[in-house]
């Protein structure tokens, strides 16, 4: 078995092509000492694909190249897979210079052929293959095109083995270019009118700089009204109805001579626990796939570009601004991708900021809240509770900024991909994947919480007894002075928010059991309109699940960790005070 090192630059397709080389033969954890992503997979029993992070040159000395340097002088390389952005080969190529100089055999992938094929451009292969000494193969990794060209390559260990390696010596990075644009000059044919493209055409629109921060705001407004008023919502409430309309009945019918603890258990702890969250699956699922549409058409990219102006405000490049918004999916995987901002400052104050997006799973509570007490402004409530979000992010920077984090700034550099319309498989294999996490957590941590919090409300010292003198009401009652002062006047909201540090769907799975199944038609008994959307605000900024504070204190020590624990409780508390008691003055 061979083994490949995958090296590109970032957002060229490495990790389309990884997963279409792979499939779900894929390992992941982190480079020793390092805390940043490895991933490793196999192309059946012929081939190892060691996917090396994404850098733009090998003389920068950042973690992710210092890691590919060792990697390919140290390691066992038989070839390395350079994948490259076939609309842009001269800035591709100098890091397909470099790779040259560690004297191995080079397969050269030019991906998105495709989109150069559309612009009538015409590469010579076998002369591009003959000037640069490697095996060039045309791909696009997005539409499967080319991939099997490359397993075959692998297959057979059918590679260009150049001798003459030190010729790709340069002493000065102008060489490389200059060496790099006289190869170009004689493998590509331009088209002798050129038209101006469609990446080109829309940018005058979506990076235009009055219409850039309205569109920005419009295209997360469409992917919100998609997920709860067009197709999400109806879905969702498709769940509810049958789950409290026929499955509950049919169970309960089903129980009826089994014991009273027994049946109370599996209906009120564990059904009315994951049940009040799973029917907000069909919610996430559609959010996910507005997100996936932004991330594989190339607009992310551009959010962050339009961003960088605000980011700076923080102290921050505008490349910050892609963890904080994959921390609108989860906000561990956002902290984790802060790890490729290049200073230390920058991916702490980033890993703090992170948090405060809302996650995917505050998202049921949200629309149990906004459905209840808001059925007439859903949309609006839900977007306003994410903007919010945003600015506080934005004031909590200011303030780090100043006091916590006074270094310079670090300069922006993103990569711009070309648009292009994402390919309905991989939007739906991408949401799934993100889906998936959902539905084993539902499987795992909320229902595990379920069945402690069923116990915990159905028993006492003495035995089985009523809620209200249960183990879980002298907690909630414990803890309840402390939200009193924010209208949340019971003892099992206070309950669920302390649930809610497991995982924020245990909001709901708790006041599930606590109030009953059909918690929409119980909760304005507890609730007001100001007081509720009081919760949400404290639910949206207060100390994030335990997964959370585990990733921030792995990434970035105990220190770190505390401060995001009590900034945020500290910041929830007083946002949900302003919230109640000045909405009671002005209502």
């Amino acid at each position: 078995m061979i083994t490949a090192a995958l090296v590109g630059n970032p957002n060229v397709g490495k990790t389309s092509l990884f997963n279409m080389l792979t499939g779900s033969n894929q390992y992941v954890g982190n480079w020793a000492g390092v805390t940043i992503e490895k991933k490793e997979g196999y192309v059946g029993d012929k081939a190892k694909i060691v996917d090396l992070p994404g850098i733009y040159a090998m003389d920068t000395f950042s973690n992710e190249e210092k890691i590919s340097k060792q990697f390919l002088m140290e390691s066992n390389v038989d070839v390395i897979i350079n994948i490259v952005d076939a609309s842009n080969l001269n800035r591709n190529l100098y890091l397909t210079t470099q790779l040259k100089q560690f004297g191995k055999p080079i397969v050269l992938l030019l991906n998105m052929i495709d989109i150069i094929n559309s612009r009538n451009i015409k590469i010579n292969y076998e002369w591009l293959s003959e000037k640069l000494g490697v095996t060039v193969v045309p791909i696009s990794a997005s539409k499967g095109i080319g991939i099997d060209k490359v397993k075959e390559i692998l297959a057979r260990d059918n590679f260009f083995r150049d001798t003459n390696d030190n010729d790709y010596q340069f002493s000065e990075e102008k060489e490389a270019y200059a060496f790099i644009e006289n190869v170009l000059r004689e493998c590509i044919i331009q088209p002798e009118k050129k038209v101006s493209s469609v990446t080109n055409r829309l940018d005058k629109i979506f990076l235009n700089k009055f219409l850039a921060y309205p569109l920005f705001l419009a295209i997360l407004y469409v992917i919100f009204m998609f997920t709860f008023i067009w197709v999400g919502q109806p879905l969702s409430d498709a769940v509810d109805n049958f789950l409290t309309g026929k499955f509950i009945p049919f169970v309960d019918i089903m129980l009826s001579n089994s014991s009273s603890w027994f049946r109370s258990l599996i209906i009120d702890g564990i059904i009315s626990g994951v049940g009040s969250v799973i029917v907000f699956l069909p919610l996430i699922l559609t959010l996910f796939l507005g997100i996936s549409f932004l991330e594989d058409s190339g607009y992310m990219a551009r959010a962050a570009f339009i961003m960088d102006r605000i980011m700076r405000k923080m102290g921050l490049s505008g490349k910050a601004f892609i963890p904080l918004v994959i921390g609108f999916g989860c906000s561990v995987p956002g902290i984790m991708s802060a790890r490729t901002l290049e200073s230390e400052k920058d991916r702490k104050l980033t890993a703090l900021l992170v948090p405060l997006m809302s996650c995917n799973a505050r998202l049921p509570v949200y629309a149990l809240f906004a459905a209840v007490f808001f059925p007439k402004n859903t949309t609006a409530v839900v977007f306003s509770l994410y903007i919010l979000g945003i600015v506080a992010a934005f004031a909590v920077g200011l303030i780090f900024k100043n006091t916590l984090f006074k270094k310079d700034e670090e300069p922006f550099l993103i990569e711009l991909p070309e648009y292009k319309m994402p390919e309905l498989k991989n939007l739906l294999k991408n949401t799934w994947e993100k889906g998936k996490c959902f539905l084993v957590k539902m499987g795992t941590i909320i229902f595990s919480a379920s069945v402690v919090v069923w116990f915990l409300s159905s028993f006492n010292f003495t035995g089985l007894t009523d809620i209200n003198s249960s183990f879980l009401s002298y907690i909630g009652k414990l803890i309840n002075p402390i939200f009193m002062p924010l209208g949340f006047a019971t003892w099992q909201s206070s309950v669920a928010l302390l649930t809610g540090i497991i995982a924020k769907e245990v909001v709901v799975g708790t006041m599930g059991v606590l109030y009953g199944a059909d918690l929409r038609a119980i909760l304005p008994s507890y609730f007001t309109q100001i007081s509720a959307y009081g919760f949400l605000v404290f639910v949206l900024l207060y100390t994030p699940c335990i997964s959370v504070i585990a990733t921030i204190q792995k990434e970035y020590g105990k220190k770190m960790m505390l401060i995001s624990v009590t900034y945020q409780l500290v910041l929830a508390w007083i946002a949900a005070f302003i919230v109640y008691n000045i909405g009671n003055l002005i209502f």
